[in-house]
């Protein structure tokens, strides 16, 4: 019997929220107490990096996946869209947390009122209250793309680091400028809102683009001025899921894992993972992929690989039994190769190397 598992976890706001989340469940469900142990990773070590220039987000992972390899942690929270496609030998993904919003949302700057002053609410989640600034800008259903693009005009400087999204907002706003801002999601918020300073050469954006999911697990819905639709930015694989990794073998915590997982939204992460690993793996290259639950026991999966300058755009989709969904997956992948797909990240890993000063 085990008496306390080594929780293993990145420290930023969000990785501890998944991690706290994690524990209290298997708490709740009878299992053992977790200890929460903290682990820096290279992407928390290079901040002032774009991930494309570094080695993208499997940087993120690496340093906690070792520690599980070597007996340091026995489990291991990750935001499954940082995950590589392959896992290093001997680990698993034994379950996953309900979804939380996969879609990328779209944040505009708080306007001061009146005063000058900015009107301040609180709102508070499951886990802790979080004290926010409260928008002005409308809310996601009052707003249309055409709405978002009147906003923000035809060259706006918009605050992402992710190729697949600037990759494909390029289509929207040819004219647009990208600028990566990393940190916590509350001193990108400050940073876009004006109430603080980044380093001198950090530039003023007009617009951040975020995963919904951690806005809202944050206690920051508020602030999401416009949700992107899936015809016009697809989310990346496993975005919005919280994977739990272990040892394959580990008998003892998989038990403790499965009587948390949820099933619709590992079946939905399994196709999704499935896309990629038919591409070619690679967490920092532009491709998305999103699969719904429908009818209860159907799979319905979208996928995009899109080139870096936003010129051409391969879809693909699917439908078919949720017992299928890795099937599902790997002929979306096939699909999209077929199609032209593997063109593009060719050109895309070409571009990335040549960035880095490797060969492709």
């Amino acid at each position: 019997m085990i008496e306390e598992l080594r929780l293993g976890t990145r420290g930023s706001q969000l990785a501890l929220w998944q991690a706290n989340t994690v524990a209290a469940r298997i708490a709740e469900s009878g299992g053992p107490p977790c200890r929460i142990v903290v682990i820096k990773t290279s992407g928390d070590r290079l901040q002032d990096a774009p991930l494309s220039e570094v080695g993208g987000k499997r940087l993120f992972v690496k340093e906690i996946e070792d520690a599980l390899l070597r007996n340091d942690i026995d489990l291991a929270v990750h935001s499954s869209k940082d995950m590589p496609a392959v896992l290093p030998d001997s680990l698993a993904i034994a379950g996953v947390l309900p979804r939380e919003d996969p879609l990328d949302a779209v944040v505009l700057p708080v306007r001061a009122d009146g005063s000058g002053l900015m009107a301040e609410k609180t709102i508070s989640d499951d886990h802790q209250p979080s004290t926010i600034p409260s928008a002005i800008s409308p809310q996601p259903s009052a707003m249309t793309i055409e709405n978002l693009v009147a906003r923000l005009g035809q060259s706006p400087s918009i605050g992402t680091g992710s190729v697949r999204r600037t990759a494909q907002l390029t289509r929207i706003f040819p004219g647009a400028r990208f600028t990566p801002i990393r940190g916590n999601l509350d001193t990108r918020l400050r940073k876009l809102d004006g109430t603080a300073r980044g380093p001198a050469d950090q530039p003023s954006v007009d617009a951040l683009v975020l995963a919904s999911a951690g806005l809202r697990r944050l206690g920051f819905a508020s602030r999401i001025s416009f949700a992107l639709p899936v015809a016009v930015c697809v989310p990346a694989p496993g975005q919005g899921i919280v994977a739990i990794e272990i040892r394959d073998g580990d008998d003892e915590v998989r038990r403790a894992v499965r009587r948390i997982t949820d099933a619709a939204a590992e079946d939905a992460l399994e196709a999704e993972r499935a896309v990629v690993a038919a591409l070619g793996g690679g967490c920092q290259t532009p491709v998305g992929a999103l699969a719904s639950i429908v009818e209860r026991e159907v799979i319905d999966l979208t996928a995009v690989v899109i080139a870096l300058d936003g010129s051409r755009a391969v879809r693909a989709t699917a439908r078919g039994p949720r017992s299928d969904a890795r099937g599902i997956g790997a002929r979306v992948g096939a699909q999209l190769l077929g199609d032209g797909a593997d063109a593009i990240l060719s050109e895309a890993r070409h571009a990335q190397g040549a960035v880095e000063g490797i060969q492709p």
